[in-house]
């Protein structure tokens, strides 16, 4: 029996946090710092497809579907649901992170 891979979804904040990437190294005279590290976030996602269960848990949790996948000076943190791979949040990695 072979595991069929899941899609990734990326939730709206994940995708507002990298758009803020992009405009905060543009803000610094550097765009193309964050469009490179936006490219390497999305291909590090990317290999979740193929191995979801990559990514660390995240410590604040402890919850097993809950990981992140470090990218200095960033952490892409997802849910893995049964349907698919949800990308929650991307940010700066000594943020500690809280669910509402």
């Amino acid at each position: 029996m072979t595991l069929q891979p899941k899609p990734i979804a990326f939730a709206e904040s994940a995708l507002c946090d990298l758009e803020d990437i992009q405009h905060w190294y543009a803000e610094q005279l550097v765009p193309d710092v964050g469009e490179r590290l936006v490219h390497e976030l999305v291909a590090k996602v990317e290999q979740l497809v193929a191995f979801p269960e990559s990514g660390r848990i995240v410590p604040e949790f402890d919850m097993p579907a809950l990981r992140e996948l470090m990218h200095p000076p960033y952490r892409v943190v997802y849910h893995i649901a049964p349907d698919a791979i949800h990308v929650v949040r991307v940010w700066r990695s000594e943020r500690l992170l809280k669910l509402p």
